[in-house]
């Protein structure tokens, strides 16, 4: 069992008294290979995956028994209740919610001007964040591959949450890295989704141009207890190799790499998808990414078993700063069929195809699917 770092009972709670927060050491979440749960992990057939209803890993217990602390503690911008949801009618399966508060209480986004936009000290980034919004640093144990690139990765209330446990995966603030995806970093967000008992739990990146609001490197976590279409999803191979392939359908194509689990496979899949970032990032085409557990890839079915873990990429346009007036913005949760939805005007509207043009209206523009080079402009398209 994960235990926290020289400890056999450590709290992730903040001490009563708030003037004691500053000087509270942040608590460590120390894990190791054997707290990665690769397979057995499923949804209820008969009942939703509400965090009540499925039991806990010791990962699950100290993430939300800190968020509820801080939540009753005051510290988010506003108080998150059970939001109205609805499955849109259609082929698709989009989960649509209607979030009024983050859409009007939600920190205004960064003026970013370019994908390779470098870290500005002076705009707000997680250095500035008060000290009780950080639950617990993530900590890999020695057995695991990869821990000599070993990073502290903070895990950090989002305080303009999207649902309940919604977290940013922070990895060294101090050091000041720009919103540029980096191995270790990936495999943090992996390891999270993997460390998780829920198969709502999900992990995803959104670059600058992406919709990323905060020019901070940083990842997002949340639990979702709906299933997505990105879980089972059908997808053709794209190298020989079988290390990529093409998800088809709606709501969004997109590059999927797929691991069963930790060890080397994993390693692999980080470098690649990190590669393909890179190149994305370099040419200044902007780009989200989702972690979710899910089928194999291939022929698939709703039934299809979630064995492993899909890393889901999409190259999209462009888009610096919110869209007033739509109903919801492209970024990754919404490229995966969730859609948080601003007003309950457009809740009680929004159709299938309408939430399919908002998202082909990011499609990535054909001069710059092209210069991606080995596979068609269509492949790249959102």
């Amino acid at each position: 069992m994960a235990l926290p770092h020289d400890s056999n009972e450590t709290s992730y709670l903040l001490p009563p008294n708030n003037e004691d927060w500053d000087r509270q050491a942040i608590p460590d979440f120390v894990y190791g290979q054997k707290d990665l749960m690769a397979e057995g992990i499923q949804w209820p057939r008969n009942a939703p995956g509400v965090l009540e209803a499925l039991p806990q890993s010791p990962f699950d217990a100290a993430l939300c028994s800190a968020w509820k602390q801080r939540v009753e503690l005051g510290l988010f911008r506003y108080r998150l209740r059970e939001l109205q949801t609805q499955i849109l009618p259609g082929a698709v399966g989009f989960v649509a919610q209607l979030n009024v508060e983050r859409g009007v209480q939600r920190r205004r986004p960064q003026t970013i001007k370019s994908v390779r936009q470098a870290f500005d000290p002076e705009q707000f980034n997680f250095n500035k964040i008060q000290p009780g919004e950080v639950l617990f640093r993530l900590h890999r144990e020695p057995d695991l591959p990869g821990t000599l690139l070993q990073e502290d990765i903070l895990v950090v209330i989002n305080v303009s949450p999207l649902e309940w446990g919604h977290v940013l995966l922070v990895p060294e603030p101090a050091r000041g890295l720009p919103q540029r995806l980096l191995p270790g970093a990936l495999r943090a967000g992996i390891e999270a989704v993997l460390l998780s008992l829920h198969p709502g739990f999900r992990v995803g990146f959104n670059s600058l141009g992406g919709l990323a609001s905060v020019n901070h490197l940083h990842l997002h976590g949340y639990y979702l207890a709906h299933r997505l279409p990105v879980e089972q999803a059908p997808s053709e191979p794209l190298d020989p190799g079988g290390h990529l392939h093409l998800l088809r359908g709606l709501p969004a194509p997109g590059f999927l790499f797929y691991t069963r689990g930790p060890g080397l496979d994993l390693e692999s899949l980080i470098c690649r998808v990190c590669r393909a970032t890179d190149y994305l990032t370099d040419h200044e085409i902007a780009h989200n990414l989702f972690v979710t557990r899910g089928a194999p890839p291939g022929k698939t079915s709703p039934s299809s078993a979630l064995t492993g873990v899909r890393v889901i990429l999409w190259a999209r346009k462009s888009c610096f700063g919110i869209k007033d007036g739509e109903a919801f913005n492209v970024a990754l949760c919404e490229l995966a069929g969730h859609l948080p939805v601003k007003t309950s005007q457009d809740f009680s509207s929004l159709t299938e195809a309408a939430a399919v043009a908002l998202i082909q209206d990011c499609r990535l523009p054909p001069s710059q699917a092209e210069e991606i080079p080995g596979h068609q402009p269509d492949q790249l398209q959102v």
